[in-house]
């Protein structure tokens, strides 16, 4: 029998953060047009100078004592624990009250969406915000440039030896805005995505049962199934309808379908 858990959602907050988005890195980027930084795998929050909002729109239930020292400013950044900590990060910022574990969270802040200046000028304001920051809880993420492909691919295999999970481009003449866009680029040594679940294929074998392979659809309207990179667990308790998946996969097909794609979690942050 296959069974869904239904996960009650935080408060809905006025409305949805603006939040500027990433495209994938390509090889004919100009590197030295950027400002990098370690890609972080946590929950994406804005805080608004007030509270916290996750990019779902919900206002994340964080301790009074654990903003307390925020400034009244908005921030964008990933609630982050420690690298590979992602469903623990979620685990803690989707319940409904308070509690202690918010000790082991950080907000690591990537940019500053009401700074009037380019992202050049916003890295030189975050460095100062770092130097009057008086709160452990609040990190400003460091920045740094490359002069060539090869450094920057040295940077990344670091990061990534190390149990990061890439590096993320800005660039540094660029404003900010909400959307998608080569303003930001996120460069990993794989491809991930994201996919709506609309479907299940039944088990064979030693899946007999269970289930053995999601159906699911792109943002660009692609449809295909993934099979592997499930536990047991995930195949008796599978990710729900409608549910938003990340995958990874190795570049795609001449029919835009992802090559080898790999199950790799619910993206089941508020």
């Amino acid at each position: 029998m296959i069974l869904f858990i239904l996960v009650s959602s935080s408060a809905l907050a006025v409305e949805k953060p603006e939040l500027m988005l990433a495209k994938v890195f390509q090889p004919s980027v100009d590197e030295t047009e950027y400002w990098v930084s370690e890609k972080l795998d946590g929950v994406r929050a804005r805080w608004d100078g007030y509270q916290l909002i996750s990019r779902g729109g919900n206002i994340l239930k964080a301790p009074k004592w654990f903003v307390k020292d925020f400034p009244d400013m908005a921030l964008d950044g990933e609630l982050w624990t420690i690298r590979g900590g992602y469903q623990q990060t979620v685990s803690i910022v989707r319940k409904q009250k308070p509690h202690p574990d918010w000790k082991k969270i950080k907000l690591m802040v990537f940019d500053l969406p009401n700074h009037p200046g380019d992202f050049t000028a916003r890295v030189a304001e975050m460095r100062k915000l770092a130097h009057q920051n008086n709160t452990s809880y609040l990190i400003y993420i460091p920045q740094f440039q490359v002069t060539s492909s090869k450094q920057l691919m040295q940077r990344l295999k670091v990061v990534t030896d190390q149990g990061g999970e890439g590096l993320m481009l800005h660039h540094k003449a660029s404003f900010y805005h909400s959307g998608r866009s080569a303003d930001l680029l996120k460069l990993k040594p794989f491809s991930d995505a994201e996919a709506v679940v609309i479907g299940y294929r039944p088990g064979q074998g030693m899946f007999t049962g269970k289930m053995g392979a999601i159906k699911v659809r792109t943002d660009n309207g692609k449809e295909f199934f993934i099979g592997s990179g499930f536990s047991h667990h995930e195949r008796e308790n599978p990710p729900a309808i409608d549910s938003v998946i990340t995958f990874r996969h190795q570049g795609v097909t001449d029919s835009g379908i992802p090559r080898f794609a790999v199950f790799l979690r619910v993206r089941d942050e508020p």
